[in-house]
Parts: structure tokens; C-alpha cells; sequence
């Protein structure tokens, strides 16, 4: 619809009136293969009596009734459609068109609600069946090959970053707990030579896990968030050895 969202209501001062009618998938797909705008079929209207309701059907154009499927198969499409006629149940409903101009118009109201249904012959009866069939047949399909794809991309035995997660996870499972008491004594000698350390760091002295490392390190340290010093470890004041900065990357 375009942005200031004006219809074209013409349709509504000449009162012009549509049907809505519901086809079959395979009419509409049959309609859509019309070169042009040729013609697709003829509607017949029959009124019986004066009091009679009208009785209307559709028949498809001869050249369109040439219906495709997989592996070759053909079929013909019936011709023949008789329309089921229903109410428009006190809805108020419209048709609206939009141009390439993005300009919306108003084609009519719907007046009569119908149901266009192929008559039951035997040409009906060879389409189900090739429908039945497609619709049974799996959409992927398992194929010996005589020799090796070599167009495609060639699978990777392992990638880089499953390396790295292997190589860290033996690293942590050869890194054996050591008693807590000595892991402290090797993290105060370490904090004695300086004030802060990032986790990598203090691994690599104490050869502990990082799990481990980190819940001894809550006990005594303090984990700098912010600052010069984020993402660092120092000793809670009450283990300090030092006065302030005074031992700083001594």
C-alpha cells in the first residue's frame, strides 16, 4: 500500500460486484501456464425456472489439461467443474488490487461465495492417483557412488578450535589438586614479588586447575574489575606483606 495510503474507490461508486471462488491447486497451476492473457476455460451460468437457483460450472480449455509429473508421467486434468454455490454469510467482504505504482484500488465486493470442484470421472480419478503417488515419494534419495567426489569441500578430520578444547582439557587433567595449604604458600610467595596477577599467570606458577585456583583465590584475593589493573588478582588487605603500591612489579 503506498506510504500516504490512498485507494482508488471507483469500484465502489459503480456498486460492481465479484465472486469469490475457491479452485484447486492444480486448476490454478494449469491457469498460470496460459500464454498471454489467452483464455483458460468457459463459465456457464444456467437458471432453471423462474424460482430456480442458478447452476454454474467451469470447463477447462482442452490445451491446458496436459498435467506433468516426476519421472515423465502424464496425465490429463479433468475438464469439467461444477461450482458448489454458498452464501456470503453477512460478512462484508472486498477485492483490492495494487499496481506496480504501489497505487491500491477497490475492484469490487464480494457478492457470491462458490466452491469449484471437479466432477468425479476417470480422468479425476488418474490424477489422485499421480498425486498420491508424487506425494509418497521421499524427497531425498540415497545414491551409490562409483567414485570420489572431489568438487565439493573435503571433511575435516578435527577443527582448530576442537584441538584447543583437547589440548586445554589434557592440560587440566594432568594438573593434579595439591593440598590447599601448599597452593597458598606458593600464592603468598607469589604475591610477595607483586601486587597483581592475571589467572593465566598464576596458574602457570601454581600448575593447579583454573576451577580450583579461582575458589582458593576467593578466600584470600580480591578480583579487580575495573581500572588500571582489570581483569587482575591482589591479596585482600588482611594478607597483604606490603604497604600500598610500595611492592608494585618490583
Amino acid at each position: 500500500m503506498s506510504e500516504k495510503g490512498e485507494v482508488d474507490l471507483t469500484g465502489a461508486k459503480q456498486n460492481t460486484g465479484v465472486w469469490l471462488v475457491k479452485v484447486p491447486k492444480y486448476l490454478s497451476q494449469q491457469w498460470a501456464k496460459a500464454t498471454g492473457r489467452g483464455e483458460v476455460g468457459k463459465l456457464r451460468i444456467c437458471k432453471k425456472g423462474n424460482q430456480g437457483k442458478a447452476e454454474v460450472s467451469f470447463t477447462l480449455n482442452e490445451e491446458l489439461t496436459v498435467i506433468e509429473g516426476k519421472d515423465a508421467k502424464t496425465v490429463s486434468a479433468p475438464r469439467d467443474h461444477p461450482f458448489t454455490m454458498q452464501t456470503v454469510g453477512g460478512q462484508t467482504l472486498a477485492v483490492f488490487t495494487e499496481n506496480s505504482s504501489d497505487k491500491v484500488a477497490l475492484e469490487g465486493v464480494v457478492v457470491q461465495r462458490a466452491e469449484c470442484r471437479p466432477a468425479v470421472s476417470e480422468s479425476y480419478m488418474r490424477l489422485k492417483r499421480l498425486q498420491i503417488e508424487e506425494s509418497s515419494k521421499p524427497v531425498r534419495l540415497s545414491l551409490q557412488l562409483d567414485r570420489a567426489v572431489t568438487s565439493n569441500y573435503k571433511p575435516v578430520a578435527n577443527h582448530t578450535y576442537n584441538l584447543e578444547y583437547d589440548r586445554k582439557k589434557k592440560e587440566e587433567g594432568k594438573r593434579a589438586r595439591a593440598d590447599k595449604q601448599q597452593v597458598l604458600d606458593m600464592l603468598f610467595s607469589a604475591f610477595e614479588k607483586h601486587q597483581y596477577y592475571n589467572i593465566k599467570d598464576l596458574v602457570d606458577i601454581t600448575k593447579q586447575p583454573v576451577s580450583y585456583l579461582k575458589e582458593i583465590l576467593r578466600d584470600i584475593g580480591i578480583y579487580n574489575m575495573k581500572g588500571t589493573h582489570k581483569n587482575t588478582w591482589e591479596l585482600k588487605p588482611e594478607y597483604r606483606h606490603y604497604q600500598g603500591d610500595e611492592k608494585t612489579d618490583e
